[in-house]
């Protein structure tokens, strides 16, 4: 039994994250078009057909820009909590829309999608982590600070996607007012990339295969930078950039006999560079 995940888009201009078995799957937020998002899905072999709902973090607009469309679209569920829906800029159609609590897991078919709240400056902002089968994929983006809540959940992934925002000195010698440098290291803002590696060097467990880098900065981090900065420090994880311009390969998160086996790549993504909308 294998979790398929792939980031379709991870960035400021758009967040959307797939995870799903052979027969069902969700969405982590929905911040790029419908047409967008099928489009991507299409490249990568991937069917909304088996979207059974969207878990949505919280309700920056880089997160929810294709809430509506895609839920109505395809009659999806919306799992968000009330805070969240009351500040939420899209309009969703009330009988889409169920309630999200913390620690509650919510049953999608053989998936267990688990919320947890998180330090980032939304009114009520969670992150998820998404199990299947003693498989564990964690969804850690738009975090200021760690806390216990992330670290907690980080130790039971075998595959995360976690942000790793900035750079330090990119960000303090770039080119952003000083509020808004403030604001994004601000302990309610991002993770900077040595936050991000201490997350993965005190937390990662030993089972863990994948680590996919989210949400990067398109001013403030390097994608190259971040990735060596991971993958010296890697212990045999795969390190993958999620990027802002095209949706990663999928990757098939295998367990066999009870323990975690090398995970391996399957399907290729599509062309390198891909428009928004």
């Amino acid at each position: 039994m294998s979790l398929f995940i792939t980031s379709l888009n991870s960035g400021s201009n758009g967040n959307c994250y797939y995870i799903g078995n052979d027969t069902e799957a969700i969405l982590v937020d929905a911040g790029i078009s419908c047409r967008e998002t099928e489009k991507r899905m299409r490249l990568l072999g991937l069917s909304m057909r088996k979207v059974k709902a969207i878990f949505v973090s919280h309700e920056h607009s880089d997160h929810i820009r294709g809430l509506a469309g895609i839920s109505l679209k395809y009659t999806l569920p919306v799992f968000i909590t009330s805070h969240t829906l009351q500040h939420c800029s899209v309009p969703v159609k009330k009988e889409l829309v169920s309630e999200l609590a913390a620690h509650k897991p919510v049953h999608i078919g053989e998936l267990a999608v688990t919320a947890f709240p998180k330090q980032h400056d939304a009114v009520d902002p969670h992150s998820f982590i998404i199990s299947c089968k003693g498989i564990t994929i964690g969804v850690f983006t738009d975090i200021g600070a760690s806390c216990g809540h992330v670290t907690k959940y980080f130790s039971q992934c075998h595959a995360a996607f976690l942000e790793a925002n900035y750079d330090e000195q990119l960000l303090e010698k770039g080119k952003y007012p000083q509020f808004l440098k403030d604001r994004i290291r601000s302990g309610k803002g991002h993770l900077s990339n040595s936050q991000a590696l201490e997350i993965f060097i005190q937390h990662r467990p030993l089972f863990m295969t994948h680590l996919l880098l989210s949400h990067l900065s398109k001013d403030n981090n390097s994608p190259k930078i971040a990735k060596q900065l991971f993958e010296d420090n890697a212990g045999g994880v795969q390190v993958i950039i999620a990027s802002r311009y095209v949706q990663t390969a999928v990757y098939a998160i295998q367990q066999k006999d009870g323990q975690p086996t090398e995970a391996c790549s399957v399907l290729v993504s599509g062309p390198t560079q891909l428009s928004l909308f």
